[in-house]
C-alpha cells in the first residue's frame, strides 16, 4: 500500500515523517488511466506553446510586429507559469489539489478566447502571462499529487512515464496548430486550446481524485506564508530545483528560436518544420523511457551524475555544428536529438529528489520547481535572440545552459564519495 507521509508539527528540516494509513492502495491508483490524466495536466503549458509556435512568423506579420516581439509571446506564457506556480503551489497544500487546478483551467480557458481578438502584440503578451498562470495550476498540482504518493525511484519512474504523454505536444502540437493556422488563421489556434482546456477541465472535475486530506493540509496562512521560507533554506533542494529550469532553458532556447533559425533559416514549410519538431521531441520521449526502465535498479542520483555530463558534451557538439555548419540541417538534428534524449532524464530525477525532501509541503516543492523551468528558461530563452537570433546564437546558449547543470550537480555533492548510493536526502 501506498501512503502518504503526515506532516510534522513544528520541525522546519527535511526528514523522512510517519506514515498514515487512509489511502488507496498503488494498484489502484497509479491506473494508466490516472497517469494519462496527470500527463495532460502536465503538458497542457507546452501545448499551449507548440500549437502556437508555427504562427510566430504570420503572428509578426499581421500585427506588425518584430520577430522578437512576436517570440516574446511565448515567453510570457513561461513568466505566467513561474508566476502562478509560485502562488499555486502553497495555495494547494493549504486549501488541497482539485479546486487550484480547476480554477486555473478556468482562467486558461478566458485567456484563451480573449486571445481571439487581440489587434496588437501587447495585450497578447498580457494575455498570454494570464495564459501560463492558468497552466501553471495544473501542472504543478500534478507533480503535487506524485508526492502526496510516492518518492525517491518510483516517483522519478512515474515522472518518467508522464513524459510520455507530456512528449506527444511537441509531436503533435505544431502539426494541429500548423493546419489550423493554415485553414482559418492564427486566432483560430486559441480557439483550439480554449477547447483543450475545457475538455481537460470536465475530466479532472469527474477523474481525478483528492489526494490531499484536511488532516495533512498547512491549517494556516502562516504555515502557507513560511514554506518558500523553509525550502530556499535548503541547499540542496534548490539546487537540484534549478537543475529541470537549466534543461528547460536548453530545450526552450531551441523551441523559441527554431520557427527563425530553423524553419526560415533552412527555408522549411510549416508542414516540414512541424515534421522536424516532431522528431526532435520523439528523442524527449524515448530518453524518458529509457529513464523510467533504468531507475528501477539504479538510484535517481547515480542516473543525474551520468545524465549531466553527458548532456555537456552533446551540447557541445550542437555548438560546433551551429558554429561551423558542418552536416547543414541534418548534422544539427541528429546531436540535438541526442541531447534532448538523454536530458530528458534529468529533470525527473532531479525532481524526485528534490520532492523527497520536503513531502510535508509538496505544493510548495513542486511550484518552485516549476517556477524554475518556467522561470530560468523564460529568463535564458530570450538570449538567443539577444546573441544576435542565429544558429550560432542558439548553440551558445543551450551549451550554457547545460555547463551550468554540470555545476550545479557539483554543488550538491553528488560526485563525493559514496555519491552512487546516496539518495541526497
Amino acid at each position: 500500500m501506498t501512503t502518504i507521509s503526515a506532516r510534522p508539527a513544528t520541525s522546519t528540516e527535511p526528514t523522512e515523517v510517519a506514515p498514515v494509513d487512509a489511502v488507496a492502495p498503488r494498484s489502484k491508483m497509479w491506473t494508466f488511466k490516472l497517469v494519462l490524466l496527470l500527463g495532460s495536466m502536465c503538458a497542457i503549458g507546452a501545448f499551449t506553446t507548440d500549437t502556437y509556435l508555427p504562427s510566430l512568423p504570420e503572428v509578426a506579420r499581421d500585427l506588425a510586429t518584430t520577430e522578437a516581439s512576436a517570440q516574446f509571446t511565448i515567453t510570457a506564457t513561461l513568466i505566467g507559469g513561474a508566476l502562478g506556480q509560485f502562488i499555486i503551489g502553497p495555495l494547494s497544500d493549504r486549501f488541497g489539489r482539485r479546486a487550484p487546478v480547476m480554477i486555473g483551467l478556468l482562467v486558461h480557458i478566458v485567456a484563451s478566447l480573449a486571445c481571439i481578438a487581440v489587434m496588437d502584440v501587447v495585450p497578447l503578451i498580457g494575455l498570454r502571462i494570464i495564459q501560463g498562470v492558468g497552466n501553471a495550476a495544473a501542472g504543478v498540482t500534478a507533480m503535487a499529487i506524485i508526492r502526496d504518493r510516492l518518492t525517491g525511484s518510483e516517483a522519478s519512474a512515474v515522472l518518467s512515464r508522464l513524459m510520455l504523454v507530456i512528449g506527444v505536444a511537441p509531436m503533435l502540437a505544431p502539426t494541429i496548430g500548423g493546419v489550423i493556422a493554415q485553414v482559418w488563421g492564427w486566432r483560430a489556434v486559441f480557439a483550439f486550446l480554449a477547447l483543450f482546456g475545457v475538455a481537460l477541465l470536465a475530466i479532472v472535475w469527474k477523474f481525478m481524485p483528492e489526494t490531499l486530506p484536511p488532516t495533512q493540509r498547512l491549517t494556516s496562512t502562516r504555515e502557507v506564508t513560511s514554506s518558500y521560507k523553509v525550502l530556499v533554506r535548503d541547499r540542496t533542494f534548490i539546487a537540484l530545483a534549478l537543475l529541470p529550469g537549466l534543461t528547460m532553458a536548453a530545450i526552450f532556447s531551441y523551441v523559441a528560436a527554431s520557427p527563425f533559425v530553423i524553419r526560415v533559416g533552412y527555408g522549411l514549410t510549416e508542414s516540414q518544420f512541424a515534421l522536424l519538431f516532431a522528431l526532435v521531441g520523439l528523442g524527449l520521449v524515448v530518453g524518458a523511457q529509457v529513464n523510467a526502465a533504468l531507475v528501477r535498479k539504479f538510484s535517481p542520483i547515480r542516473l543525474l551524475r551520468l545524465a549531466t555530463p553527458a548532456v555537456m558534451v552533446l551540447a557541445l557538439a550542437v555548438f560546433l555544428v551551429t558554429v561551423t555548419g558542418f552536416g547543414g540541417l541534418p548534422g544539427l538534428i541528429v546531436p540535438m536529438w541526442l541531447m534532448f534524449a538523454v536530458a530528458s532524464m534529468v529533470s525527473p530525477n532531479a525532481s524526485a529528489l528534490a520532492l523527497q525532501r520536503h513531502g510535508e509541503r509538496a505544493g510548495s516543492a513542486a511550484a518552485l520547481i516549476g517556477v524554475s523551468q518556467s522561470g530560468v528558461a523564460a529568463l535564458v530563452a530570450p538570449l538567443v535572440l539577444v546573441l544576435g537570433g542565429t544558429t550560432a546564437a542558439m548553440g551558445t546558449v543551450i551549451l550554457g545552459s547545460a555547463v551550468v547543470s554540470f555545476l550545479v550537480v557539483i554543488s550538491t555533492g553528488a560526485y563525493r564519495r559514496g555519491g552512487w548510493a546516496t539518495s541526497l536526502a
